[in-house]
């Protein structure tokens, strides 16, 4: 009995003759390894990727930054960071600088290391920098609850975490299609995507193999092309439809949703996660009295415009012009996630 052959993902791409499509890469690391995959390459020329908002250290504003510094260097307390964020400029000095002048600067892989090196510290007084999306956020949650068990009264954070949801919502009209962020749905899983798909929103969860990101994207071309709003999850083996029900719970016990500054897009109401009432001893803002700042960056910079799709990173004025990851002037060139980063790196790919 013979039988009829399905078309690859690559068949589905190469051959694709329908309508143009815009896909905003939410996800900085989807952004990367599309470009390092030389994915982009064999897209057909009607088919645009944009950057999105997915870079975690990209949306944190200037503010966060002038805030960590000011503890580092008139608090004096020990920061704990990941590496990315030690040079995203603040608005008048990064943690790199204040490090320079004195201030300990400690970089971490996890919030349970900068637990351990606060447990291991006691006559220092150490802040964590909370920054991250639900992915990383329930890591923070449970260094925070392991602090209160032990009663590690020098251990604090300095909270900058961010849901998704809302940015998606902002973002409406943005983009034809989002390529969903699968770390994030991994653990809040497709709910969001379904309500999203209600209100006209289209988008597909995407892994982050050649294989994953290829079928993603032939879902999209397919289904747009059908006319009708659609959501597909093409990571099933990591994505389920409820997620994860215990990062969920650690997140609504210790934090509560709050406004949030993003970088690029504003504030937006109820996007951001700070501590509950219960564990305001372990709020560096409260703890350490920090006030209120309104960082302002370089003005050349078009970071926010990149994080809302508007423009590419080499349409930045300093975009490898005195902007380049040894010495940048916006966070989307720091870090590992950010788009400018991606293009400076593998940007030449698109010339080949």
């Amino acid at each position: 009995m013979e039988t009829t052959k399905l078309p690859s993902a690559m068949d589905i791409i190469k051959k694709y003759d329908g309508p143009a499509i815009r896909i905003m890469e939410v996800c900085g690391t989807h952004t990367h390894e599309i470009f390092r995959l030389g994915i982009r390459q064999i897209l057909p020329p009607q088919i645009e990727l944009i950057s999105g908002p997915g870079c975690p250290v990209c949306v944190t504003p200037v503010g966060y930054i002038d805030e960590a510094v000011y503890l580092a260097l008139q608090c004096g307390v020990t920061i704990c960071t990941f590496g990315d964020l030690v040079r995203v400029p603040g608005s008048a000095a990064s943690l790199a600088v204040a490090r320079s002048r004195g201030a300990r600067i400690q970089v971490v892989y996890s919030p349970m290391d900068a637990y351990d090196y606060a447990a291991t510290h006691r006559d220092e007084q150490v802040v964590f920098l909370s920054v991250g999306f639900e992915t990383t956020t329930p890591a923070s949650c449970l260094a925070v609850k392991k602090a209160v068990r032990q009663g590690l009264d020098n251990f604090s954070i300095l909270t900058a975490n961010k849901t998704m949801p809302q940015a998606y919502e902002v973002l409406k009209g943005s983009a034809d299609a989002f390529l969903y962020p699968g770390h994030v749905q991994a653990v809040m899983g497709t709910a969001i995507c379904e309500k999203l798909l209600k209100d006209g929103i289209s988008g597909v969860v995407a892994g982050f193999t050649a294989k994953e990101l290829m079928t993603a994207l032939a879902v999209i071309m397919v289904k747009f092309s059908q006319g009708k709003p659609f959501f597909k999850n093409c990571y099933p083996r990591v994505v389920t439809p409820q997620g994860s029900r215990t990062g969920q719970a650690v997140m609504e016990q210790v934090m509560r949703p709050c406004a949030s500054e993003w970088r690029g897009l504003g504030e937006i109401p109820a996007s951001g996660l700070a501590l509950r009432p219960a564990y305001n001893a372990y709020d560096a803002r409260l703890k350490y009295t920090v006030p209120e700042m309104h960082g302002h960056g370089n003005p050349a910079c078009r970071c926010g415009d990149v994080l809302q799709g508007k423009c590419r990173p080499s349409d930045c004025p300093v975009f490898a012009k005195g902007c380049s990851p040894e010495h940048p002037v916006g966070a989307c060139m720091v870090s590992h996630e950010g788009a400018c980063s991606a293009y400076y790196l593998y940007g030449g790919m698109l010339h080949e």
